[in-house]
């Protein structure tokens, strides 16, 4: 018997729930007494492998599109809270086809909103990332619009029947088409490693931290918040060199220069979102600008309070040292797996960089392994 929890006696569906976000989220639910989760996505494929892996008759699988409202109103009757995880995340692949950026990370998310609103949800977290703020590509364009959608529907509903919030993220180590798989890949076929740029920073978090970091917002989340965690960051040239390290090779690397719509740095939070931001010890609330449009009042008045002169940008964080990215990465049950694949003593690596893996827990859309010792 579980721990009593906000999920007992719940329905909470994820859109995108095939994915790792979807797969951990949903796996952490049935560890309670919720009553029902249901996974909406496109994949019938994954859909089902997931059924046969779960076996739990509490998940309910749901084929459609946000793109579709039909398909979301009728997901929605009878729930109670939503994970909108769904979204086109590839920058380069949204640099190429903005319009559908535009479709599902946009729009998708309107409908997702609308049909919330309309069923009843109590409450909705909307994921999103460090790309929307001061954003240069499409993907991450298309995420800070979705955030805007997110935060005018709150002001305008009030949280009266459906709360609505949202998280940002930094990087997730080892999700899908990041550059640590890459490494991985390359390490293995004994090629260099293929860097676009080692002065570039990136803020590092696990999978099982963005979890945490949207049930923090599932539990405190007032109408428009939007919650980020307090990441340390690295630089690329440094996680490309610590992985030599950790596999037991040579720093063999090769720079091969910024892809379609990269930056060198990534900001979490504007200075200006930080002077109204709560600080929250390991993670930060950022809420809703309420005022409405009256412009007469902001000419007479102004703003106060924008005393904050630096933003949350991952070259003015704290950086990681080796040894500190060495133990985050040891923390990531997939790179375990990977290590030990390759003939690495993990016990050896977790007591030189000061790693407990007792209580890790891997990516469950993915083949799981030997990875702890």
């Amino acid at each position: 018997m579980s721990k009593q929890s906000e999920y007992d006696a719940r329905t909470v569906l994820v859109t995108g729930g095939t994915g790792s976000f979807g797969h951990t989220v949903v796996e952490r639910i049935l560890r309670t007494q919720a009553q029902e989760v249901r996974v909406f996505s496109r994949d019938e494929a994954k859909q089902d492998a997931m059924r046969h892996r779960l076996g739990d008759d509490r998940v309910s699988y749901v084929i459609g599109d946000v793109r579709d409202a039909g398909s979301l109103e009728r997901a929605m009757r009878g729930v109670d809270h939503v994970f909108h995880a769904a979204a086109l995340k590839q920058v380069p692949s949204c640099e190429f086809f903005p319009d559908q950026a535009v479709a599902t990370n946009v729009l998708g998310s309107q409908n997702v909103l609308e049909a919330a609103e309309h069923a009843g949800v109590q409450g909705v977290v909307c994921l999103s990332t460090d790309k929307a703020v001061y954003p240069v590509n499409a993907m991450g364009m298309s995420k800070a619009l979705m955030e805007k959608v997110a935060r005018a529907h709150a002001r305008r509903v009030g949280g009266a029947h459906t709360t609505v919030s949202c998280v940002r993220y930094g990087n997730v180590m080892y999700s899908r088409g990041s550059v640590i798989p890459l490494f991985v890949q390359q390490l293995r076929q004994g090629k260099h490693l293929t860097l676009t740029e080692p002065r570039m920073t990136r803020f590092m978090m696990t999978l099982a931290e963005s979890v945490d970091l949207v049930e923090r917002a599932f539990r405190l989340g007032k109408a428009g918040d939007i919650f980020i965690q307090k990441a340390p960051a690295t630089t690329v040239g440094d996680l490309a060199e610590v992985m030599c390290e950790l596999f037991d090779v040579p720093a063999n690397i090769t720079t091969i220069g910024v892809r379609h719509g990269e930056k060198l740095h990534e900001t979490l939070a504007t200075r200006e979102e930080l002077a109204f931001a709560e600080d929250l010890g390991t993670h930060l609330r950022l809420p809703v600008d309420n005022r409405g449009l009256n412009y007469e009042h902001f000419a007479d008045r102004g703003v106060a309070g924008l005393e904050t002169d630096q933003d949350f940008d991952s070259d003015l964080v704290e950086r990681m040292t080796r040894e500190q990215l060495a133990a985050k990465l040891l923390e990531v049950p997939e790179l375990r797996g990977d290590l030990l694949s390759a003939g690495r003593d993990l016990e050896a690596l977790d007591a030189r960089f000061g790693v407990d893996a007792s209580g890790l827990v891997g990516d469950p859309s993915r083949e799981k392994g030997n990875w702890i010792r």
